[in-house]
């Protein structure tokens, strides 16, 4: 008997060594939840597996731009990973619902992660918060992407090539949502969801052309001015923040990527996009292509898309501080909620430019 035991035990331990982590293609339990038949009598407590899921076609996606190793996505090599969205898109009569959905895909964070960058701009500026990428599909559609977004983000992985999608059904009107039928770009964190194009087929990544005179270590850095351009027109100078604004007060535990913490202490100022709402058109093309950069006087940058200041549905608003008192580092620097790191919380700001004209 204790030899059968033994033979028994020794048999189990072989699948289990079988069916070890090494296999990258093992599936795990969350993975598990993800591909079982819907959960219509709530086994779970996970509300976001009630319905069935579909498969969408995904289509080939090349990578190219400014990096070393051009070529083709290989998806077979990625994660899966799962996004809610509530999708609105603009109309004439006012925003359109178009329904809740989770949708299951490839991170452009996995699938950008590997990636070699080569930067145009590496010899005038190293840092790569002047980076996005330009999605394409096979309609010629494109959208924009900023580096932050990607990288930078409190929350990772929230932006993907959808493979696979479920609806999320109200449980008392049972209302069941059109569904796509092709694979999608889907930017969770966009209140308007005008950036989730239908096959995407192309990602370029791109540094924003626009040259500057970069001197690190400047002292006095220090401008008592911002310059805002739209479309290379100057249409307004603060030299103070706008009293017409709310002031906001965000806690923070600000810390940098290379110094680590920086303080604890709160940011006071304007939110950022409320100077631009009067001259800057809320609309499909801006939410796609919208590009901001904001410039220091030292030469330091970063780009924004137009909908991640402008299109948020997190409330993770940037920031924009103005310290008249101080003669470095001033007098106005931003403040991104958004990010994880101090990277892009830029300081003495002189030029914030936008366009959403192909660059």
């Amino acid at each position: 008997m204790i030899m059968k035991n033994l033979m028994l035990f020794t048999f189990i331990g072989l699948i289990i060594t079988s069916c070890n982590c090494n296999d990258p293609k093992q599936t795990s339990f969350s993975d598990y939840l993800r591909t079982t038949e819907a959960d219509t009598v709530d086994a779970t407590n996970d509300f976001y597996d009630n319905a069935e899921s579909y498969d969408l076609n995904v289509q080939s996606l090349s990578i190219a731009g400014e990096i070393d190793n051009p070529g083709m996505v290989d998806f077979s090599k990625l994660p899966l990973r799962s996004i809610i969205v509530k999708e609105t898109l603009i109309s004439e009569d006012g925003d359109k619902f178009v329904g809740a959905f989770r949708y299951d895909g490839y991170a452009l964070y996995d699938i950008l992660n590997l990636i070699k960058l080569n930067k145009k701009n590496k010899d005038e500026f190293r840092p790569i918060i002047d980076l996005y990428v330009q999605i394409e599909n096979d309609k010629g559609e494109k959208v924009n992407i900023s580096w932050g977004e990607i990288f930078y983000p409190n929350h990772l992985q929230e932006i993907i090539i959808a493979k696979r999608v479920m609806r999320i059904v109200p449980s008392k009107t049972k209302e069941l949502w059109t569904l796509p039928t092709t694979s999608k770009l889907v930017v969770s964190r966009d209140l308007i969801t005008e950036r989730n194009i239908s096959n995407p087929v192309k990602i370029t990544v791109k540094s924003y052309p626009k040259s500057f005179v970069t001197v690190k270590g400047l002292k006095p850095l220090y401008s008592p001015k911002i310059d805002l351009y739209n479309e290379n027109e100057l249409f307004e100078t603060l030299t103070a923040n706008p009293k017409e604004f709310q002031t906001e007060k965000f806690n923070t535990i600000f810390y940098g990527r290379g110094r680590g913490i920086h303080s604890t202490q709160p940011f006071t100022g304007i939110i950022l996009k409320d100077i631009f709402t009067e001259n800057i058109n809320f609309n499909q093309k801006n939410i796609r292509e919208g590009i901001f950069l904001v410039a220091a006087k030292d030469g330091y940058r970063g780009v924004f898309t137009y909908s991640e200041l402008m299109n948020r549905n997190d409330q993770s608003e940037v920031l924009l501080v103005c310290r008249p008192e101080t003669d470095h580092n001033g007098i106005f620097r931003l403040f991104p909620a958004c990010d994880f790191f101090s990277d892009r919380a830029i300081k003495g700001i002189n030029e914030i430019y936008f366009s959403a004209n192909e660059l």
